[in-house]
């Protein structure tokens, strides 16, 4: 099933419980601070339906259509078309949306093809993944997950010492029907948009947090789950000309709070075992594919950035100028440099697990690291190009409906290389990217993307071949050995003299 992007606003108008402070949103399809973000993602569903892009959005399986990213890759063709179609998603909001439809969906669909993983001796829910990959893939599911304790659950002395619950999520209770669940979880991008959240643990947890280290899936409209969403964005928006990526595409970030949930087992993937909670992501492709797609999102909005910095020099006549364009040979370099490492993850790809290929995890890893380094030292390339530009325009487009106001913007904002009313589109644009709350959130959620630097960083640790590497080091050496002592004591005594004669 391909649902239409009609379709999935209906599946949202479903009771789900959404709070901005103390306010509750009865339907987020309408309300002013979702529902065009909300109608940016049911294009998104539309795009699937349109003729020219069907082969690279979809895949048959018997008498079945279903999206491209719950496609197992059994090879590299397989990988080719899950990064196209990442790319053509990622695209349509210039890589702005980065929990989009095909992101979790990714995850689940590398760890079904792994799914002993999820056998222990004590729980059996290696069928349990593999069918919720199936629900998931027949009907379209948009999933998000909240993976992360709040941080203050981090400390959990401070409750102790107060009598206090510890926040974070955890199993309260279960019985024949399920386990039930209370706490809350971090963090939901997009939960408003989604279907479905998945519950679970990517940071390590200490062996005694075994009643945390539950993964199960729940609807985002399960009696006892409430989602609290931070200050919306788009609502600083008055129109698309003047806040352009902020009018349709706040994803959002949600809190979500569970008050004795109950889970029916079926939806249950992990159960009382601390490392496997972790495990699941990293011994089956599921992080491998979900961050490929993270990769290519960032690819997306590299290309938005560099063709900004190339458009707003030309707007001021600076990309003359010998040194910008060493700048923006730099971010060109920059974007040919992420293109080639998306690229090798296939042409390197993986035979694993097996009868499955996966993405080069090595590249994907260094990709995330090269992604988490280099964001805000790009912003700020775009930043710098922009200079004072855009600050230099009125404070809205509305001067255009004055006929007096219109006569002196046309005349006394133009320049030789563009019209005013151009301009100001151009470095409105450019200020949503590098200077407006939404770059703000943009800068926050690429720099602590995957978590902080050295968990991405132990993530390429893990991954690399150090007895390899260690090698290139001991055969090298091995090629030589100590000098005999007469050779040695003959070449100190060379050197002690021409130290002598140079000397005095």
């Amino acid at each position: 099933m391909i649902k239409t992007g009609k379709e999935h606003l209906e599946s949202l108008r479903d009771g789900r419980v959404v709070f901005i402070g103390d306010e509750r949103i009865e339907d987020v399809t309408t309300h002013p601070a979702f529902r065009r973000a909300a109608k940016t993602v049911a294009g998104l569903y539309d795009l699937k339906h349109q003729r020219e892009n069907r082969e690279i959005l979809t895949f048959q399986e018997g008498d079945q259509t279903h999206s491209m990213w719950f496609l197992q890759a059994r090879n590299q063709d397989d990988l080719r078309k899950r990064m196209a179609a990442h790319k053509l998603i990622a695209d349509q909001t210039c890589g702005m949306m980065g929990r989009s439809m095909d992101h979790v969906s990714s995850f689940v669909t590398g760890m079904s093809t792994n799914p002993s993983i999820f056998d222990t001796e004590k729980h059996k829910f290696s069928e349990n993944i593999l069918n919720y990959y199936k629900y998931m893939k027949e009907n379209d599911i948009f999933a998000t997950y909240a993976v992360l304790p709040p941080q203050a659950a981090r400390n959990p002395e401070f409750y102790q010492k107060k009598n206090l619950p510890i926040p974070t999520l955890m199993v309260t209770g279960q019985d024949a029907e399920g386990v039930t669940i209370s706490g809350m979880k971090m963090l939901a991008t997009s939960a408003v948009f989604c279907n479905d959240i998945w519950i679970g643990n990517l940071l390590p947890l200490a062996p005694d947090q075994v009643k945390q280290a539950i993964t199960c899936a729940v609807p985002c409209n399960t009696k006892g789950i409430t989602m609290w969403m931070r200050q919306p964005i788009s609502l600083n928006a008055e129109n698309q000309f003047d806040a352009p990526l902020t009018w349709n595409m706040d994803e959002t970030d949600v809190l979500v709070m569970c008050d004795n949930v109950k889970v029916p087992w079926e939806k249950v993937f992990v159960l009382d075992d601390a490392v496997l909670a972790r495990e699941i992501y990293i011994k089956t492709p599921g992080h491998c594919y979900g961050n490929h797609q993270s990769n290519v999102r960032f690819w997306s909005k590299m290309e938005l950035i560099t063709g900004l910095a190339s458009k707003v020099t030309q707007a001021t006549g600076a990309d003359q100028v010998p040194a910008v364009r060493e700048t923006l040979g730099r971010l060109a370099a920059l974007e040919a440099t992420l293109s080639g490492i998306i690229h090798g993850q296939i042409e390197a790809a993986e035979s694993w697990p097996e009868g499955f290929s996966t993405f080069n995890r090595r590249m994907m890893y260094a990709a995330l690291n090269w992604c988490t380094e280099n964001h805000s030292h790009i912003i700020d390339l775009l930043r710098e190009l922009c200079g004072g530009g855009v600050f230099q325009m009125p404070a809205s487009i509305s001067v255009m409906h004055d006929k007096d106001l219109r006569k002196n913007f046309e005349e006394y904002f133009q320049t030789p290389q563009m019209n005013a009313p151009d301009r100001m589109k151009l470095f409105r644009l450019a200020w949503d990217v590098v200077g407006s709350e939404f770059a703000g959130r943009q800068q926050q959620y690429e720099k602590f993307y995957a978590g902080a630097s050295f968990i991405i960083r132990n993530h390429s640790f893990r991954e690399a071949p150090w007895e390899e590497l260690d090698g290139v080091v001991d055969n090298l050496m091995s090629k030589y050995d100590i000098p005999e002592g007469k050779m040695l004591g003959e070449k100190l005594k060379l050197i002690e003299s021409k130290w002598i004669e140079n000397n005095f």
